[in-house]
């Protein structure tokens, strides 16, 4: 499975102003949006020949236009999936991959429009729930936003409800509900007891409520199944120094700075040398 960035806001960025504001801005970067045509499968059209044409014209245009955005040609992925749904206005997929391009491209608004048609023509499905779900809480709207992640659970075709178990953990903890997030993280490992997300996002939970040998333990079962990224490394090395472990803390800062040198996390770390030393 994909995990594509998500957010372009640097979590070491947020940790300068405070702990919850690591904490938030690292979950959220963790925050899935994943595009899975195949969980997003054609539906059946009537049994009209016309009708199945238009639809055979979406699946095509759909699977050209994520092929091209995969390349980086955005503007012929924006006339192929604008072809899509013009072909078929009821056709999910090419609603969603085209409100994928929109916020790739910085349109909230219209990838926020083309979100809610997916939903409209899919309702049940797991993966169009989850994918607006998540896009609110990158969009700053993490209110009210459970029942999507609640209804892609409902979907007996839906492959990966630790996903979307993880994304309504990460989107109560943008809330400040803390308590509702970690029920949600936890449900995503009762789901996938070795899902990086929810591992690292429980981890950084824990350090947040000052749980650190809790956080400790969540951060090296994420090491175990994922590779540690600035981010975690980060986390690691905050977690040690408020253990007090300053052989710990050093081993996680070194590996940040020969793996990330150029990484914000890395220039954090820096600066917070500069300032202590």
């Amino acid at each position: 499975m994909t995990r594509p960035a998500t957010s372009s806001r640097s979590p070491a960025t947020e940790a300068k102003a405070s702990p919850a504001g690591f904490l938030r801005g690292a979950l959220a970067a963790m925050l899935l949006a994943t595009v899975l045509l195949a969980g997003c499968a054609s539906t059946p059209g009537s049994d009209s020949p016309e009708e199945n044409d238009r639809r055979r014209a979406a699946e095509l245009n759909t699977q050209l236009g994520r092929e091209y955005m995969t390349r980086g040609q955005y503007e012929i992925a924006m006339e192929k999936l604008k072809r899509a749904v013009a072909s078929d206005d009821d056709y999910a997929p090419a609603h969603t991959m085209l409100a994928v391009l929109y916020e790739t491209l910085g349109e909230d608004q219209n990838a926020g429009r083309h979100f809610e048609a997916a939903v409209r023509a899919a309702p049940d499905n797991g993966d169009v729930n989850n994918n607006y779900g998540a896009f609110l809480c990158r969009t700053g709207k993490p209110e009210r936003v459970d029942r999507y992640f609640l209804a892609a659970l409902e979907d007996p075709f839906y492959q990966t409800p630790q996903v979307a178990m993880a994304n309504a953990g990460s989107c109560a903890v943008q809330r400040g509900d803390f308590q509702q997030g970690e029920t949600y993280l936890r449900q995503s490992l009762a789901y996938d007891p070795n899902f990086p997300d929810a591992l690292f996002s429980l981890a950084a939970l824990n350090y947040e409520q000052g749980e650190l040998m809790r956080a400790r333990a969540f951060l090296q079962r994420y090491d175990g199944v994922a590779e540690m990224s600035a981010e975690s490394l980060l986390l690691g090395y905050r977690i040690e120094t408020g253990l007090n472990n300053p052989e710990g803390a050093r081993s996680y800062q070194l590996e940040l700075m020969q793996q990330f040198p150029n990484a914000p996390e890395a220039a954090e770390l820096q600066q917070r040398g500069r300032t202590t030393g």
